[in-house]
């Protein structure tokens, strides 16, 4: 399958790197392709150069947002959450009709360390999304874990824990259920429309303050039902 995944960062290099891994052809867009190329210091974040990134992954294509969502049947939003509406509203054309899988959070790092949501409560950047391309067929996912347990959540209680997803599409999230499948996942909530997005999203200020809590990222939610209870 052909899939662009929009953002070079920490999320967009785990996504790429586990979908070419699994035999997709991968492309991950860019704002400006020679810029980033030509990055050598560690991002903000920490993260490695993504030039020296690609080096060693070398078989992910680097195109602009426009080019890898025009040659992609499914596009991964990975791109920060403040940019998010924007950069791809000015690719709907490339996106209209296909799956987006939105991975972004409404962060809001304006004062700082813990950020707040820019969006919450009424409304959601998921919807937003949806919204700004009502095309699209919006599926919220993966946006509640740390980018290593996304793409393999084996790494953690050999994967017995929760994926959330969202979306108004039935068929859009049956195919982003299958993808997290070949992840590794196995226990997957389908939470309803793209409405539910706000449970998602408004989950981060706690998963925030659990990792600064304990000091590590490699965490997450299982649900557990207790069927005797109707």
């Amino acid at each position: 399958m052909r899939i662009a995944v929009l953002g070079t960062g920490m999320v967009g290099r785990a996504h790429a790197a586990r979908l070419l891994e699994l035999g997709h052809n991968v492309t991950i867009g860019t704002r400006d392709v020679t810029g980033t190329l030509l990055q050598k210091e560690k991002d903000s974040m920490g993260n490695l150069a993504f030039s020296k990134w690609h080096n060693g992954n070398n078989l992910i294509n680097l195109a602009t947002f426009a080019e890898a969502a025009k040659s992609a049947e499914i596009i991964f939003n990975a791109l920060k959450g403040d940019v998010a509406v924007s950069v791809l509203k000015s690719i709907e054309t490339e996106i209209n009709e296909k799956i987006l899988v939105d991975i972004s959070n409404p962060l809001d790092f304006s004062n700082g360390m813990p950020p707040t949501l820019f969006i919450s409560n009424t409304d959601s950047l998921g919807e937003e999304i949806q919204k700004a391309l009502p095309k699209v067929k919006v599926v919220k996912a993966f946006n509640t874990l740390n980018a290593l347990l996304q793409v393999n959540p084996k790494q953690l209680a050999e994967g017995d824990h929760t994926l959330f997803i969202s979306g108004n599409d039935e068929t859009a999230k049956l195919t982003i259920k299958e993808i997290a499948q070949s992840y590794g996942w196995s226990k997957i909530v389908d939470l309803g429309d793209i409405t539910t997005a706000r449970g998602t999203e408004m989950y981060l200020p706690l998963w925030l303050r659990l990792w600064g809590k304990l000091q590590v990222s490699n965490f997450n939610i299982k649900v557990v039902i207790d069927e005797k209870i109707n």
